[in-house]
């Protein structure tokens, strides 16, 4: 764990402050969970809070309380420029290094003239004048519950903050099925369920509210399925033409991956999405055991996160992204085998 200049943040913010609280591109249930989450406890601490993300999240999350108050910087890039420039400190949530904002919103942070505070689980983070880093805990939300509770403020955490913690968790941990899920996990989310976190309505909120055209999409995702037993190894391909046939929207793709890893004795699953807006395949890497799909996405795909859930980029085409995939798999083959657990 890394935890910077703690005791001096803690003071800096016993008095009133303008904060901007940032999520990473592409925001999940963590990273909103986690920034509406500390946005709703620094309005009751007095301070004015504002939540910019780089651009547009999830319908399935559009429901968690204070949703409607967020900036994104795509969109409303006059107020989200306003907000960040009128700040007297960032705090940077479920990321780790500045470029994971995205270009444009990396080049107004990288000119922000005030300091930064960190709160995030990924590997290898950047270095910030404020630091809660701990590559251990299952989520952010978990870290953001932390961070209140060393601030001396658990009395504080009400219905809206405990939803907002309680979402990222759950979506973060797989529904608290990955090994990342402690006993402190359990407790936390004890707790919030105890502050006014519905559980089953949070559940149904995220899950339960699937769209025609994901369903769809996620029976083509299945029959593009490719198990390569060989090496405990299994894959997705979405390409742009099937996304545009099932009326694709932002999250429809969402714990797709997570199918692929549910193969009887599979120890790596990968998605790979065509991304024409970008120009590039986003990849998603999940496994079990020891395999690290973190060091694996930073040596291959120029990505990263944790040991057992990680993102990553190509851009090759599908079908070259996916032969460099292959190719690489007989190397991994020992760490493959050998990762499993029964």
């Amino acid at each position: 764990m890394i935890l910077k200049q703690f005791n001096e943040l803690q003071s800096y913010l016993e008095s009133p402050r303008n904060i901007v609280i940032v999520g990473h591109r592409n925001p999940d249930g963590d990273a909103m969970g986690s920034t509406l989450g500390l946005y709703h406890y620094f309005k009751k601490k007095g301070h004015q809070p504002t939540v910019v993300v780089p651009n547009e999240y999830p319908d399935f999350l559009h429901w968690l309380p204070g949703s409607q108050t967020t900036y994104r910087f795509d969109w409303q890039n006059t107020q989200s420029q306003r907000a960040i420039k009128n700040s007297d400190i960032i705090f940077l949530l479920d990321f780790n290094a500045l470029h994971r904002v995205g270009n444009d919103m990396q080049n107004t942070l990288e000119g922000y003239e005030n300091d930064f505070a960190l709160i995030d689980h990924h590997q290898q983070p950047d270095d910030f004048t404020y630091m809660f880093s701990d590559v251990e805990m299952c989520s952010t939300c978990q870290m953001v519950y932390h961070f209140i509770e060393k601030m001396g403020d658990v009395d504080l955490i009400d219905a809206a903050i405990a939803t907002c913690l309680y979402t990222g968790i759950m979506t973060d941990t797989g529904s608290f099925r990955f090994r990342s899920t402690t006993s402190l996990t359990h407790k936390v989310i004890a707790n919030l369920i105890d502050k006014g976190a519905e559980n089953d309505r949070i559940h149904s909120n995220v899950y339960d509210s699937s769209s025609y055209g994901r369903l769809q999409l996620l029976g083509q995702a299945l029959q593009n399925l490719k198990v390569l037993p060989e090496y405990k190894t299994a894959y997705i391909t979405i390409t742009e033409a099937e996304k545009a046939a099932n009326n694709f929207k932002k999250g429809d793709t969402e714990g797709v991956v997570n199918y692929a890893l549910s193969v009887a004795g599979i120890v790596m699953a990968a998605i790979f999405i065509e991304d024409e807006g970008q120009n590039l395949i986003k990849i998603s890497f999940r496994s079990k055991g020891s395999f690290s799909v973190n060091q694996f996405s930073r040596e291959n795909f120029s990505g990263g996160g944790h040991d057992n859930a990680a993102g990553g980029k190509s851009l090759l085409s599908m079908a070259e992204t996916v032969e460099k995939f292959i190719s690489l798999l007989p190397e991994n083959k020992e760490k493959l085998v050998t990762s499993y657990e029964e």
